[in-house]
């Protein structure tokens, strides 16, 4: 809940009384374990579901039985908020690693929205900067070259673990395969493992056990071609 407070905070001030509706709507947090379906394509949710802690992933599946990781989630975000307007799921949403997730009934979602219409607005804003994601990352499967997508990829995961309290000094927590990051990129495991030893040999960063430190961000983001505008990391009223 605070980590989703700090993300909706930084771009506009939430009241007392917005903060009790949140706190109000949410139900009791339970774990799952990583390799769980949360969502699975295809479903009719009757809730949404906040990420308290942990990381899942968006993903399609294709016909050959092939996936393609769309967006990643990380602590503090709604993984599918979308679902209460768009009923079906046209997607799936795995836990990556084991995970606090915590319901938002739909019914409950839907008072809210009828009483609390700047915190809707909030949420709204949540909705479309995921939209915002989404196109980055279309951009980068489509135009960006591997080196410069797994950069990007790297710039945008900081820029937002650090809006929840969860990276800091240019260092993160990255607990994911590299079969995992083969199914974001789009790439085999051996070109993910070649792609993270070049960021290593131009001394962008060091990667060890799941922990990343970003020696040079401005070079890595210039690689990239990173701007976090799309983010929406500042104050802004809604």
């Amino acid at each position: 809940m605070e980590r989703l407070i700090d993300k909706l905070g930084r771009r506009d001030a939430l009241s007392a009384e917005e903060l009790i509706a949140l706190r109000q709507v949410l139900g009791r947090p339970r774990e799952v374990r990583a390799g769980t379906d949360i969502v699975r394509e295809g479903d009719h949710p009757d809730h949404s579901t906040l990420l308290a802690s942990g990381f899942t992933a968006r993903y399609s599946t294709l016909a050959d039985g092939g996936r393609q990781i769309t967006e990643l989630n990380i602590s503090g975000d709604f993984i599918d908020l979308h679902s209460f307007v768009m009923k079906q799921m046209d997607h799936g949403v795995v836990a990556l690693t084991d995970c606090v997730i915590v319901p938002a009934p739909h019914v409950a979602l839907r008072q809210l929205t009828e009483h609390h219409p700047h915190l809707t607005r909030l949420l709204w804003l949540d909705t479309v900067i995921d939209a915002a994601i989404h196109r980055q990352w279309i951009a980068s499967m489509g135009r960006r070259t591997a080196l410069a997508h797994l950069a990007h990829l790297l710039c945008e995961l900081y820029r937002r673990l650090e809006v929840v309290r969860q990276a800091s000094d240019h260092v993160l927590e990255v607990p994911l395969s590299q079969a995992v990051l083969a199914d974001v990129l789009g790439q085999s495991t051996v070109h993910v493992n070649r792609l993270i030893s070049e960021l290593r040999t131009m001394d962008l960063l060091t990667w060890s056990h799941g922990r990343v430190e970003i020696m040079d961000w401005d070079r890595l983001a210039a690689l990239a071609e990173f701007d976090p505008a799309y983010l929406r990391l500042h104050s802004e009223p809604v």
